[in-house]
């Protein structure tokens, strides 16, 4: 708030802004547009308009029609921000808990993990919207699991792996429809240029955690098998959690 009160900008424009930016520092993140002219809000959104981990892919999926049209091919799309992201309060025992093994790069790691076999719990069992997870110290949302294995979203979910410019490609268009829904774009200025350019991602061949194979792959796309991919070598997988924000 004091950063907003002290600029002429509306607290929907420094969101977008503040989003675009952050994801600008992840090596292999594609450069997000941003579009300056969001009006100031009049009112709290209503309670329970953002999908919930625990909530059913039906719901997920209707919700997100609604609000925008999006397709459940998009809706995937917007999911390849989890690359990039942690748990705080979904186990609270254990906050900044990723959900993949390279938290710190835009890469596709997250599809090829979400569709091996849970095995366990990186902290306390019984939390609403978590499920088993492959690797130690990595934390699945009960919604990402079930996203990855329904049939309307399995085979695109599969298509990310290994695939680094659908990737950038496919989250830049889905994010740009989510940040300007309910805007007139033509009354917006263009400030893209303002965003950092992402590091390049140096490694972007996708890969089995080390302890884990094809074998382990829950297959979930009836059309198109999974990837053949290489393990990495050491001792099983276990994931740090991300440092505090």
């Amino acid at each position: 708030k004091p950063f907003i009160a002290r600029h002429n900008i509306t607290p929907g424009d420094f969101i977008q802004f503040a989003a675009a930016v952050g994801v600008s520092n992840c090596p292999g993140a594609p450069r997000l547009d941003f579009f300056l002219g969001r009006p100031a809000a009049t009112q709290p959104a209503p309670d329970k308009t953002v999908p919930e981990p625990f909530d059913t892919v039906d719901t997920i999926l209707e919700r997100f029609a609604d609000a925008g049209n999006f397709t459940p091919a998009e809706v995937v799309a917007l999911l390849v921000s989890h690359t990039i992201a942690a748990a705080d309060e979904v186990d609270p025992t254990i906050p900044g808990t990723p959900f993949d093994s390279t938290p710190e790069v835009f890469d596709s790691q997250f599809f090829v993990e979400t569709q091996l076999r849970g095995t366990g719990f990186p902290g306390t069992a019984g939390n609403q919207g978590e499920v088993e997870s492959p690797l130690a110290g990595e934390l699945r949302l009960q919604s990402d699991s079930e996203l990855a294995r329904d049939s309307r979203t399995a085979c695109e979910w599969q298509s990310f792996v290994g695939n680094q410019q659908k990737i950038q490609t496919a989250f830049k268009a889905a994010f740009q429809k989510m940040a300007v829904l309910g805007v007139d774009t033509s009354k917006m200025v263009d400030c893209s240029e303002l965003i950092p350019v992402p590091p390049e991602l140096k490694i972007t061949a996708a890969h089995f955690p080390a302890g884990k194979t094809n074998a382990d792959v829950e297959q979930a796309c009836a059309s198109t098998p999974f990837p053949t991919l290489s393990t990495d070598p050491g001792p099983a997988t276990s994931v740090a959690p991300v440092p505090p924000s």
